[in-house]
């Protein structure tokens, strides 16, 4: 039976592509999207992404209510100032990759804490928009050991 592998991406992710691309690269959401899907093999991906705290905790809510197999999350600047998303998080029975397209740790100071941090699993930082073909591979890795 496939597992569903939960992709949630937060603001501004939709402008992956234009939005700083020295920064976070020139690759587009939907080519993150299809390279997650091509490293899922039998695995059901459900890949969102929201501009919005609510809906991101509305998501969480909802791999959990589904005993999603695991969660790979993006929630971009919402790691380092959302208490929901955390909260939302702790709540997460299976397995959670915190991940970020820059390392976050090169960068300015109030990018440097992440509170989603506490309720990952394992964090993945600097290596691109390839690094959602990692997280989706690794995760994969957890749930079949």
């Amino acid at each position: 039976m496939p597992r569903s592998i939960h992709i949630l991406n937060g603001p501004n992710l939709n402008r992956l592509g234009k939005r700083e691309p020295e920064i976070y690269g020139r690759t587009t959401l939907a080519e993150v999207e299809a390279m997650c899907r091509a490293e899922a093999g039998d695995d059901q991906i459900v890949f969102r992404q929201t501009n919005h705290e609510g809906q991101l905790v509305d998501w969480i809510h909802e791999a959990i209510d589904t005993e999603a197999a695991g969660i790979i999350i993006n929630p971009a600047g919402l790691t380092f100032r959302s208490i929901p998303v955390l909260d939302a998080l702790k709540m997460v029975k299976a397995p959670i990759i915190e991940l970020h397209i820059s390392n976050i740790h090169r960068r300015e100071a109030i990018y440097h804490q992440s509170l989603v941090s506490t309720a990952a699993t394992a964090v993945i930082a600097g290596l691109g928009a390839r690094g959602y073909a990692t997280a989706t591979r690794a995760l994969r890795e957890m749930l079949d050991a």
